[in-house]
């Protein structure tokens, strides 16, 4: 049997200054580091959100790492639990962000969607208690 401690998602962006950015001033994240090379460009970026650890990483075409606007449809999203999710909403919303849909009650508790600078799909929900 394994014991597993954490998953950390990657996600890849063009611009890691602006996305670590973005998930700071935005989303309310914790800048753990955002780290550059000596010709000043971005290389590897990270965010903490509650205990979790989100690393940013740069296309690499080498890697088959892409932007998540390069397909035409999104794969992915990330579902973030917080204690208030209408607040979250307009802290997003004020900020610019592109809202998918405004807060909502679901069976599973009030949520909303939103997209990042680059077309990440989020999720913030607060549980009904």
């Amino acid at each position: 049997m394994f014991e597993f401690s954490a998953v950390i998602p990657t996600l890849v962006y063009r611009d890691l200054r602006a996305a670590h950015d973005f998930m700071i001033e935005v989303f309310g994240f914790e800048s753990v580091s955002c780290m550059s090379g000596e010709d000043g460009v971005v290389y590897h970026a990270e965010v903490q959100a509650g205990h979790t650890s989100i690393w940013l990483h740069r296309v690499l075409k080498e890697h088959d790492l892409d932007a998540v606007d390069s397909a035409s449809m999104s794969s992915t999203g990330h579902t973030v639990y917080v204690d208030n999710v209408d607040l979250h909403y307009e802290r997003a919303s004020a900020s610019g962000a592109k809202i998918d849909y405004p807060p909502k009650d679901q069976p599973y508790g009030r949520e909303y969607g939103v997209r990042d600078l680059e077309g990440h799909r989020w999720w913030f929900i607060a549980r009904t208690p």
